[in-house]
C-alpha cells in the first residue's frame, strides 16, 4: 500500500511540474495586468534575486477601507485564508475562513506572526509582519537572515498585499509572492515548478474569497 501511495505521490508531483512548465506564464500572472506583473511593488527589495515570483490580482467592487479588514485578519487560528478550507483541513491545518470581519483580529503590528499551519507543526510555515500601512499595504516575510533560512532548507520569502483604489468604490487587490532558494535541481523543482500549480490555485481562490466577502459586506 505504501509503495502505491509513494508512486501516486511521484506521479502527482511529476504531473504538477509538467503543468507548471507548460503554463507557467499564465499561472504566474493570473488576473494581473502587464503593468502590475512587471512593475515594482513593496517587498521587491527584500528578495532582490528572487528565483520564484508571481503576481496575482483581482478587482473588488468595494472601497479600499472595506477590503483591508479581510487582509488584516488572515492566518491560521485567525480569519483563515479564504481558500479551500476542506483541502487544507485534510492535511490537519484546522483552517476556518471567517465570513465576517472579526473586531478582535483587526490589530496587526510589525513583528506579529501570521501562521499558515498550527503552532508546533513542522515545518513551521509562518510569516512575520514586516510592513503594515493601513489601509493599503501588508508585507509578510521572515525576520531571519537569508543565509539562515536557506541553510535550513526553506525558501527565503516575501509576500505582499497591496490595495490600489481605482475610484471610491473600486479596488485592485494585487498580491506578489516571491522567494529565493538553493539553486539545486531539487530546489528548482520543489520551490518553483511543483509549487506553482498549487500556489496559483490556492491564491486565486483566496483573492476571489476576499472579493466575494468584501463585496457582500458592502
Amino acid at each position: 500500500m505504501n509503495r502505491i501511495l509513494n508512486r501516486l505521490a511521484v506521479l502527482t508531483a511529476t504531473g504538477a511540474t509538467v503543468l507548471a512548465v507548460v503554463r507557467w506564464p499564465r499561472m504566474a500572472t493570473w488576473g494581473a495586468t502587464p503593468v502590475e506583473a512587471e512593475g515594482p511593488i513593496a517587498g521587491d527589495e527584500l528578495v532582490p534575486g528572487a528565483k520564484y515570483r508571481t503576481t496575482h490580482a483581482v478587482t473588488v467592487h468595494s472601497a479600499v477601507e472595506a477590503v483591508w479588514p479581510w487582509l488584516v485578519q488572515m492566518g491560521q487560528g485567525r480569519g483563515g485564508l479564504y481558500s479551500y478550507d476542506w483541502l487544507e483541513n485534510v492535511f490537519g491545518l484546522h483552517m476556518h475562513s471567517a465570513d465576517r470581519v472579526v473586531p478582535e483580529l483587526q490589530h496587526l503590528e510589525v513583528g506579529d506572526v501570521v501562521r499558515m499551519v498550527p503552532e508546533g507543526t513542522q515545518p513551521d510555515l509562518s510569516f512575520s509582519v514586516l510592513r503594515v500601512e493601513p489601509p493599503r499595504l501588508l508585507v509578510l516575510g521572515t525576520t531571519e537572515s537569508r543565509e539562515t533560512v536557506l541553510a535550513s532548507g526553506m525558501p527565503y520569502p516575501a509576500w505582499t498585499f497591496e490595495l490600489r483604489p481605482l475610484d471610491k468604490d473600486t479596488t485592485r487587490l494585487v498580491v506578489r509572492f516571491q522567494s529565493d532558494f538553493a539553486p539545486t535541481v531539487v530546489g528548482w523543482l520543489l520551490n518553483k515548478y511543483a509549487l506553482e500549480p498549487v500556489h496559483c490555485a490556492m491564491e486565486r481562490k483566496m483573492l476571489l474569497g476576499i472579493k466575494e466577502r468584501a463585496e457582500r459586506a458592502a
